[in-house]
């Protein structure tokens, strides 16, 4: 079955057009919660940002069924595009989805040459013996706050000053992310497969992210071939927001050296 993502997907875009190329890939609140990422990409490349299929109101084909599903759709618009040496940053959902982008480029020569490294901020999907994603759908907002911000203050939203549109689109949202991810957020087989990543890769985890700990972090980056590994202090698991100083601190000089 051949994977192909609609063509009219939101995409949010900044940087010089002829500049190397960043996919950026949001996690499960959507694509506001990368936007802090393009901006501050696009002073050195050109920052892409698309919203997954499904995600704030978009159509998700039926071939979308999972993660990896969705990663080919994303590597075969890359390669339609003649993309090269592209650097995915993904978040959250949106790690998950450039390790697996990854895998499949390196099983595949298709893919040759089409990534040049993959940036995993907190990324869910392997199963870490000891250090389990934490149950997101059984969060409320509050949990979810404490889970996932160092300062659940900034991060907890008041349901009850939600509107009901905006909440129709939370709940769609969450629908589409338990149909692509499962309800686990984890698949059995990831972290015996990140031996195929050939790309380098960078691991940023925030220290206090309860999502998934660093624990689950660093046995993520042990399982890539020369993956290296930082910790963000006083970060969740969206230091981008949280503490953007210290996540360009870590970014910034893999990417000058990759």
């Amino acid at each position: 079955m051949r994977i192909s993502l609609p063509e009219d997907l939101p995409v949010v875009q900044a940087g010089t057009p002829d500049a190397r190329a960043a996919l950026v890939l949001h996690g499960g609140g959507g694509p506001r919660t990368v936007l802090p990422l393009v901006g501050h990409l696009a002073a050195t490349m050109h920052a892409s940002a698309p919203t997954h299929p499904g995600w704030d109101g978009t159509a998700r084909p039926d071939s979308i069924t999972s993660v990896a599903r969705l990663a080919t759709g994303y590597l075969t618009r890359l390669l339609e595009r003649g993309e090269r040496d592209v650097v995915l940053v993904g978040s959250s959902i949106g790690g998950w989805i450039a390790l697996e982008m990854a895998i499949q480029a390196a099983d595949d020569e298709r893919y040759a040459g089409l990534i040049g490294a993959v940036v995993n901020i907190d990324g869910v999907g392997a199963v870490v013996e000891g250090a389990p994603v934490a149950d997101f759908f059984a969060l409320d907002a509050r949990g979810l706050a404490e889970a996932a911000w160092h300062n659940p203050d900034r991060g907890y939203v008041d349901p009850a000053g939600v509107t009901e549109e905006q909440r129709a689109i939370q709940q769609t949202n969450g629908r589409t992310m338990a149909a692509i991810t499962g309800t686990g957020m984890s698949d059995p087989t990831l972290l015996g497969r990140l031996g195929a990543v050939n790309v380098p890769t960078l691991v940023v985890w925030g220290e206090s992210d309860r999502i998934v700990t660093p624990a689950y972090g660093r046995a993520v980056a042990q399982a890539v071939p020369g993956a290296q590994f930082v910790e963000i202090p006083e970060a969740g698991h969206l230091p981008h927001l949280e503490a953007p100083d210290a996540t360009w601190a870590a970014i910034d000089p893999f990417l000058a050296k990759h």
